[in-house]
C-alpha cells in the first residue's frame, strides 16, 4: 500500500462537508450479523451494521454519524442505510420468518413520524411485515429525556414494529425504558458477557437481568459472545438469543449467512433423547388458547370473547407469531356496555387498536422447569398467565391452577421414584441433581458413588432380610453425616448409593467419608457370625458360580470433583467419569478415591 493511499481516507473526511451523503452512498454497506436461538441454534434474525466507513476516513460508525449530525445529513444517511438493509434483508431465503434489528439514533427521535412513514413504504414494497423489524434504542444517550420519545414508541407499537434496549447495563435510562415502555428484547451489553463464566458477580447480574426481563415478557439477547464458555454460561442462565463472533461475524455477503447453527444445541451436553420430566408435565397442562394478532381489527377481539364467554383474556401475537402480551376483557367492558362504544373504538379519530389494550405477561420457553415458571408467575402481580413459547413462537399458556397441578404431579413423580427400602430419591432425581449441579459453576461440587464390595456372597449366605438390614444401616449413616439442605442423597438401587455435596473442601469431605466408611464397617461386621468375624472372610459363590472365600463386606466410594467455574451440561459424560473413579476405589486398600473431572477421561 502506498503512502498516498494511506492518507486518502483522511483527505476524504477533511473535505467531505456537504458531500458526506454523496460519499456515503458510494462506499457504505450493510453487514448482517446473525442473532441465534440459544436452545436450537436456529437463526432468529440479523442485526444490521454499517461497513465501509473507514474508506472515507472514519474510525467507527458513530464517528461518521456524529459528523453527519454536524453537517445536517444524519437523517438522510440513516434512511439510506435502512433502505439498503431492508432491500438486502428481503433477498434472504428466511426473511419471512426472521427479524431485522436496526439501530435508531436518539438524535432522530424528533423525526420519528418521517422515519416511520418512509420505512413503512419500504416494507410494503418488499412485502415485509412491520413485526419483522425491531428498532434498537441505544443507551449511548438518554432516550427517555427526548420529549417526543413516548409518542414515537406509541406510533412504532401501533405500526407493529418491535422494540429493543441495546447496551443494557452500561448506558442511560435503560431501567426507565424497561419499566415504562413495552419492550420486546433486552440486549445485555458485552461488558457483562465477557468472561461471565469466570466471574461470580457477572453471573449473578446476568441471572437476575434474565429473570427480571422474563417477568415483564421481554426476551433477552446476549451480545458479544466470543467463547464457548460464555455461550454455555448464557444458555444456563436463561438467555433466549445470542450473537457474537463465537457464532458468526458480520458479513456483507448474503451467501455467507446460514439459516441455523445446529451444533450450538449440542455444545457442552449430550443430545437429549427424551423430554425432561418438567417439560412432559408442563405440556400436559398447557392450554392452547386461541390468540389474536395485533394488526387485526378490534372486531376480531369482540368476536373471540363472544365465542368464548368464560374466557377472561387472550394472548396477543405479532405478525410473526411472537407473543406481545395478553388482552383482558375488563379493558373492553367500558366500550361494550356504553352506547356506541364499539363505534367509538373503530372511529379513526379516537384510534384505539388492539395494541392499545395489550397488558404485559411473563413469557418463557417450554424447556423451563416448573419452579422457574412458578417464580415468574409469582413475581408478576395480577398476571393472568405465563405465556409459553417454542422456538420463540407462541405455544400456549399455563394458568395458576395449571402450575399448581404441575408442581403437585412433579412431587408425586419424585415420591414414586424413591426407593421403598431407604425412602431416598432414585435415578431420575439423581440425574436431575447431577445436571442442575453441573450447571451451577459458582462453587465446587463433589459427586460420590458408594458401592458395597462383596455384597452378593453376604446376601446369598445370610438372606435378603439381613442384606436389606445392611443397606438400611448404610442409609442411616448417610443421613447422620449428610443432613444439610445443600446435600443430596440418592439410592441408585441395591447396594449402590449417591452423595452430592457442594462448596466443601476436599479435606472436609475426606474426613466425613472416612468416618462413614469406618462406622459402616464397625456396624456391618456385627451381622456376621463370630467364627466368620474372627476369620475375616466368608465362603460363597462368585458370579460365575465358583465357590471361594470372600473378604467381609465393606463400602468403596469414588468421588468425582467438578471444580468451581466448570460448567457441564452433559450427564452422560459425568456418569462415565464417576464409573471410572468408582472402579478405581475398589482397587484401593482404603476404598476411597478422589478425581477431578477431566483427569478420569
Amino acid at each position: 500500500m502506498t503512502s498516498a493511499s494511506l492518507i486518502e481516507p483522511a483527505i476524504f473526511r477533511r473535505y467531505a462537508g456537504d458531500q458526506l451523503l454523496t460519499l456515503s452512498k458510494l462506499v457504505l454497506e450493510s453487514a448482517f450479523q446473525p442473532i441465534v436461538e440459544v436452545a436450537t441454534g436456529t437463526v432468529f434474525g440479523y442485526e444490521t451494521l454499517m461497513r465501509g466507513f473507514d474508506r472515507i476516513g472514519f474510525t467507527s460508525p458513530l464517528d461518521l454519524l456524529d459528523q453527519a449530525e454536524e453537517a445536517g445529513q444524519l437523517l438522510a444517511i440513516e434512511q439510506m442505510m435502512a433502505g439498503r438493509a431492508l432491500a438486502r434483508f428481503s433477498t434472504l431465503p428466511d426473511f419471512a420468518s426472521a427479524t431485522l434489528f436496526v439501530n435508531l439514533d436518539v438524535r432522530l427521535i424528533k423525526d420519528g413520524d418521517h422515519i416511520i412513514e418512509r420505512l413503512v413504504q419500504h416494507l410494503r414494497k418488499a412485502s415485509i411485515p412491520p413485526s419483522s423489524v425491531c428498532f434498537e434504542f441505544s443507551e449511548r444517550f438518554d432516550n427517555t429525556s427526548v420529549p417526543e420519545f413516548a409518542a414515537l414508541v406509541t406510533k412504532l407499537r401501533k405500526a407493529g414494529f418491535k422494540l429493543a434496549i441495546d447496551d443494557f447495563g452500561v448506558g442511560h435510562g435503560e431501567m426507565k425504558l424497561l419499566c415504562d415502555y413495552p419492550v420486546d428484547y433486552l440486549k445485555i451489553d458485552r461488558h457483562f458477557v465477557a468472561n461471565v463464566d469466570q466471574s461470580p458477580r457477572k453471573r449473578h447480574l446476568v441471572k437476575n437481568i434474565v429473570h427480571m426481563a422474563h417477568v415483564f415478557g421481554t426476551r433477552v439477547i446476549a451480545e458479544g459472545i466470543e467463547t464457548e464458555a460464555e455461550f454455555l454460561a448464557c444458555r444456563e442462565y436463561g438467555v433466549d438469543l445470542v450473537q457474537g463472533y463465537f457464532i458468526a461475524r458480520p458479513t456483507t455477503f448474503p451467501n455467507e449467512l446460514q439459516s441455523s447453527f445446529p451444533h450450538l444445541a449440542d455444545i457442552g451436553r449430550s443430545r437429549r433423547s427424551s423430554q425432561s420430566l418438567d417439560e412432559i408435565l408442563i405440556r400436559k397442562q398447557i392450554e392452547n388458547l386461541p390468540a389474536v394478532y395485533e394488526h387485526e381489527s378490534i372486531d376480531t377481539v369482540f368476536e373471540l370473547f363472544r365465542r368464548n364467554p368464560r374466557q377472561a383474556f387472550f394472548p396477543v401475537l405479532n405478525a410473526n407469531g411472537e407473543p406481545r402480551g395478553v388482552i383482558n376483557e375488563y379493558h373492553l367492558k367500558e366500550y361494550i356496555y356504553q352506547p356506541f362504544g364499539r363505534d367509538l373504538l373503530k372511529n379513526k379519530v379516537y384510534e384505539r387498536t388492539i395494541s392499545h389494550f395489550v397488558d404485559m405477561a411473563p413469557i418463557i420457553g417450554l424447556d423451563a422447569d416448573a419452579e422457574e415458571l412458578m417464580s415468574l408467575f409469582a413475581s408478576m402481580e395480577n398476571s393472568a398467565c405465563v405465556i409459553l413459547t417454542e422456538n420463540m413462537r407462541y405455544a400456549g399458556v399455563v394458568s395458576a391452577a395449571s402450575l399448581v397441578k404441575v408442581i403437585s404431579e412433579k412431587q408425586l413423580k419424585i415420591a414414586q421414584d424413591q426407593n421403598p427400602l431407604t425412602s431416598l430419591p432414585g435415578n431420575r432425581a439423581i440425574r436431575d441433581f447431577m445436571q442442575e449441579a453441573g450447571r451451577d459453576d459458582e462453587e465446587t461440587r463433589f459427586f460420590c458413588y458408594c458401592d458395597f464390595d462383596h455384597f452378593k456372597p453376604f446376601n446369598d449366605h445370610y438372606g435378603f432380610q439381613v442384606g436389606d438390614h445392611a443397606i438400611s444401616l448404610f442409609s442411616a449413616l448417610l443421613r447422620r453425616y449428610f443432613f444439610s439442605d445443600d446435600h443430596f442423597l440418592g439410592h441408585v438401587g441395591g447396594d449402590d448409593f449417591f452423595i452430592g455435596v457442594r462448596d466443601w473442601s476436599r479435606e472436609e469431605l475426606t474426613e466425613i467419608l472416612e468416618r462413614l466408611l469406618s462406622d459402616f464397617h464397625d456396624d456391618v461386621v456385627e451381622l456376621y457370625s463370630q467364627e466368620e468375624r474372627d476369620a475375616g472372610r466368608i465362603k460363597g459363590h462368585d458370579r460365575n458360580g465358583i465357590e471361594r472365600f470372600f473378604p467381609l463386606l465393606r463400602c468403596s466410594i469414588g468421588v468425582l470433583e467438578l471444580p468451581r467455574s466448570l460448567l457441564l451440561d452433559d450427564v452422560a459424560r459425568i456418569a462415565t467419569s464417576i464409573a471410572t473413579v468408582k472402579a478405581q476405589s475398589k482397587e484401593t486398600a482404603s476404598g476411597l478415591v478422589f478425581a477431578v473431572y477431566g483427569e478420569t477421561n
